[in-house]
């Protein structure tokens, strides 16, 4: 339980209330961190706030609202202050972009990286005090590779995976690191309707190298070693958890002769 050394330390956790969120809380628990659960309302996450228990508790808090993460960070930091930030809350609006709106573009932007930059600020001001402190952001084999009728959801993935480098550049000097996470296929609620056709689960599947679809659970393990001390010297990296389907593309070019 100890090989990590988070034990005692202080985790925000935004979209607390998703598949992955879920996870991610119960994974740094089960470390004996004090997890912050932070979602747009306290009815998804109260529950689990008490579940987990070690002081764990919830927050009402808008990622498209300045003045509500300012607030959030406040309260945190009247309660000793976070350690770790993970930015996973966010949305998606699908779209082809010859028709996507400018609502809609705009709205993905504010929680999926406006969001994420304002978090890293309220919540990083506090961590820069202290000299030490780790940010995770959650992004996307989307922000590497385009995600056709998704709107905004590639470029905002894309510009998450350049604003933990920038931060990881900047930051470093003041003691706080700064990776990213991106999943691949995960089975979670939002997206349980693929697999609900066994034929459908079957085909994406078989994209995946190893053959299986990622669960949430797979995403918090990594976040989890990233956001610890036995990661004190990775900082601005990518880490793609996706089994191995972001290096199938050559597969896909027709090759006569061969396997």
């Amino acid at each position: 339980m100890n090989w990590l050394g988070l034990e005692g330390k202080t985790a925000v956790i935004t979209g607390a209330g998703g598949g992955i969120g879920q996870a991610l809380a119960r994974a740094f628990a089960a470390q004996g961190v004090r997890v912050v659960l932070v979602d747009r309302g306290e009815d998804r996450t109260a529950p689990l706030a008490a579940e987990l228990g070690q002081g764990a508790f919830a927050l009402a808090c808008d990622l498209s609202r300045p003045e509500e993460i300012a607030s959030a960070a406040e309260r945190v930091e009247t309660d000793g202050g976070a350690d770790i930030l993970v930015n996973n809350a966010g949305i998606l609006r699908p779209g082809p972009l010859d028709s996507v709106s400018e609502a809609d573009w705009s709205a993905m932007l504010s929680v999926n990286l406006t969001g994420y930059m304002l978090a890293a600020q309220a919540f990083g001001r506090g961590m820069a005090t202290r000299g030490a402190g780790a940010l995770v952001h959650i992004a996307s084999i989307a922000g590497s590779e385009p995600q056709p009728a998704s709107g905004a959801y590639s470029a905002s993935k894309a510009a998450i995976l350049m604003l933990s480098r920038q931060l990881a550049y900047e930051w470093g000097p003041k003691g706080i690191r700064s990776n990213t996470v991106s999943p691949g296929l995960v089975r979670t609620p939002l997206s349980e309707a693929f697999y609900a056709d066994a034929e459908t689960k079957a085909r994406r599947e078989a994209m995946v190298p190893l053959r299986r679809i990622s669960t949430p659970e797979d995403m918090a393990d990594v976040a989890l070693f990233i956001a610890s001390p036995r990661a004190s010297y990775v900082t601005g990296q990518d880490i793609v958890v996706d089994g191995g389907l972001s290096q199938t593309l050559m597969g896909l070019v027709p090759r006569p002769g061969y396997a």
